[in-house]
Parts: C-alpha cells; sequence; structure tokens
C-alpha cells in the first residue's frame, strides 16, 4: 500500500529501491540517511521496503520525502544470523527480497540493503541472475589511496572464497568497468594481487589468470600493470586490484580495523596531556581532512558485479551518513548506464574484436550528487 503524499510521480527521477528493515542500527536510520540524500539531490526517489506501521510516521513526519519515497510493505526481517539457504527458502515476505524485486520487475535501477551479506548475494543471484559469461559474481569495493580520485577499486571482497583464473579475468573486466563509471576514469590500471610482482611467483591459477587478463586488456578498455602486492592496494600505482574473495575479505576488514586503530590512537594522543590537547586545537582544521580522508563511512557500500541488475551492499551498523553515502554511490552507477555498460564489456569479452567501449555509451555525467 502507498499514500498519494508519499508516492513518488514519473517524474524522470532515478529511483532507488531501499531495504528499510536489515540495519543493525533500525529504520529510522535508514529513513534519515534518505532524508539527506533527497535534500542534496532533486534527481533521486526511493522505493522503501519493510513494516509499512513502522515505515509511515518515520517518512510523514520529514516533508523531504513528500512525494519522493513510495512504501512496499514487507512484514518480515532478514536477521544477521539467518543462513542464505534458508532466507533463499522462505524468504519471499522479507523487505530484502522486496528491494532486489522492485529492481528485478525494472520499477527501480539500483537496490540497497544493509542486511546479511550472504543473504543478499544469495537471493540477488536467485531473483536477478548472472549476466551471461559470469560464472562468479564478485562484491567491489572503494579503498581510500593516494590517486587523485581518492579511492582504488577492489574486487572479490566476499563474494565467493574461490576463483580460477577465468574468473579472475571476469573480474577485472568488471572493476574496471566499475572504474570508468563509479570513479570517471577513461583507462583503469588493473593489477592482480599477489605475494609478489615477480611473474614466476604466486599459485598456478594467478599465473594464468595474468595472462588473460595482459591479452583482453586492450579489448577491456583497460591498462594491465601486472602483479601487484598488499602494500599497492592504497596506492597510485593502480586503480583496480583484482583477488579472490578470501583474500579479499581478510584485507578489507584488516584496513577497515587499521582505520579505526589509527583514529583511536590519535584520539588518545591529543587527549593525553594539556599540550597535546592545544596542539590538537593548532592542528583541527588538519586534523578534520584526515579524519574525512579515512572515514569509512565515506566508502560505504559494496558493490555486487556480475548479476542482471546492480545491488549496493552498505554496512549493517552504517549511521546515516554511511546509509546516504551508499544511496549516492547508487545513484551514480544508475545515472551513468553501468548495468548496461558492465553487461556490454563482458559480452566483448567473449566476442573479441568487439570493444564495448566503441558501442556508443552514453555519456557519463558528473555524477557528484546525491
Amino acid at each position: 500500500m502507498t499514500s498519494p503524499d508519499n508516492t513518488h510521480q514519473n517524474d524522470g527521477r532515478i529511483v532507488i529501491s531501499v531495504d528499510a528493515m536489515g540495519s543493525d542500527q533500525g529504520p529510522e536510520t535508514i529513513v534519515a540517511g534518505l532524508v539527506i540524500s533527497a535534500q542534496k539531490n532533486p534527481e533521486i526517489a526511493f522505493i522503501l521496503h519493510g513494516d509499512e506501521a513502522v515505515l509511515r510516521p518515520l517518512v510523514e513526519r520529514r516533508a523531504e520525502l513528500k512525494g519522493r519515497c513510495e512504501i512496499r510493505h514487507a512484514a518480515e526481517i532478514v536477521a544477521m544470523d539467518d543462513k542464505p539457504a534458508q532466507v533463499m527458502r522462505n524468504g519471499q515476505a522479507t523487505s530484502m527480497w522486496s528491494a532486489l524485486e522492485s529492481v528485478r520487475d525494472g520499477e527501480a535501477t539500483v537496490a540497497v540493503s544493509c542486511g546479511n551479506t550472504g543473504a543478499l548475494m544469495a537471493v540477488s543471484m536467485i531473483r536477478l541472475r548472472k549476466l551471461p559469461g559470469i560464472n562468479r559474481p564478485a562484491i567491489a569495493c572503494l579503498w581510500p589511496s593516494r590517486n587523485t580520485q581518492g579511492f582504488n577499486v577492489m574486487l572479490d571482497v566476499g563474494a565467493d572464497v574461490r576463483a580460477d583464473a577465468e574468473d579472475l579475468l571476469q573480474y577485472a573486466l568488471m572493476g574496471a568497468a566499475y572504474a570508468r563509471n563509479g570513479l570517471e576514469l577513461a583507462s583503469p590500471r588493473v593489477g592482480l594481487l599477489n605475494v609478489g610482482t615477480e611473474e614466476h611467483k604466486g599459485r598456478a591459477e594467478l599465473k594464468a589468470a595474468h595472462e588473460l587478463i595482459a591479452q583482453a586488456a586492450e579489448a577491456g578498455g583497460f591498462t594491465f600493470v601486472g602483479f601487484v602486492e598488499g602494500g599497492d592496494i592504497p596506492s597510485d600505482r593502480v586503480d583496480v586490484v583484482v583477488t579472490d574473495g578470501f583474500t579479499g575479505n581478510v584485507a578489507l576488514k584488516t584496513g577497515e580495523g587499521t582505520a579505526m586503530l589509527i583514529r583511536a590512537f590519535l584520539s588518545d594522543a591529543f587527549r593525553k596531556t594539556p599540550l597535546s590537547r592545544i596542539a590538537a586545537l593548532l592542528a583541527l582544521s588538519s586534523l578534520k581532512r584526515l579524519q574525512k580522508r579515512i572515514d569509512p563511512r565515506r566508502v560505504n557500500g559494496g558493490v555486487f558485479l556480475g548479476l542482471n541488475g546492480t545491488v549496493v551492499k552498505s554496512h549493517g551498523a552504517a549511521d546515516a551518513t554511511g546509509v546516504s553515502a551508499a544511496l549516492k554511490l547508487a545513484f551514480q552507477l544508475a545515472r551513468s548506464g553501468f548495468q548496461e555498460r558492465l553487461a556490454a564489456r563482458v559480452a566483448s569479452a567473449a566476442a573479441p574484436g568487439q570493444d564495448a567501449g566503441q558501442s556508443g555509451e552514453p555519456d557519463q555525467g558528473d555524477g557528484n550528487k546525491a
């Protein structure tokens, strides 16, 4: 059910489908994130999925969402400890399932959820299906880096712990497409994560993937820089880092933990003595820039790649600022026509000689809103 006051009209806005019930912080935080995005971007609208009795009062008291937020009732919730197989069998009445259905039915361009990652990937695969030619979908994240764009792309960071040479090639193609549309890089530099940069190092599937990716680089519209090491993930040597889901997830969790540790150490150091507090005041503007640069909320949102639809996975513990960051990423990808471009790139890999990058892709636009 929807009310006329809260149903967006067909006014050319980009519609994002949002799972309102998967957050650790509750639906109030999700709605607050919608409000931040709506205030910043008049081109965005939402379909909000969850318990209507809970959501309607939250939405109706926010004037920013009037006429831009449709509520879809979904009585059940996917819990963080629910097993993916259980959700696949019995999750049809959940807000997560409903959010993905809106993308499947063409009502929304991108789905955003803070819910259970395993369940979200499992339901995404059965409702949206894999792109033709894709064996294993991947989760891509943005990693703070020394590059001018401020971030590098890394994938896979947890969709599947396994990856053979063909899978790593597909990750390279998908990661390059994401970097072109999410970071506006004309020819992204792609690196393959290994224990060293020498070509003789690494497992057999990495050596085979190295050869495949090098051969696909020209048709795929990217530059292959070869093997890269862990220290290159945040560097300016590469724009896209390709790895298997096990290694990528360990690296991601380690990076997030290290960023939190650095923030805690800085806070403790500047509070230790009266003199250090004075020093903190003198360095306040620099400290704020540093805090913003390493703030994980600014890069909140892993993107599921390789499906017939775009899904953004937000952190379960994200606050309103983090939810808004995930919505901004979803909007940028939707407006750039990312899904269509990704499908074309994957298809071009199966048809050498046909470069999807020269097939009349639409202009990206600035994508700086939301």
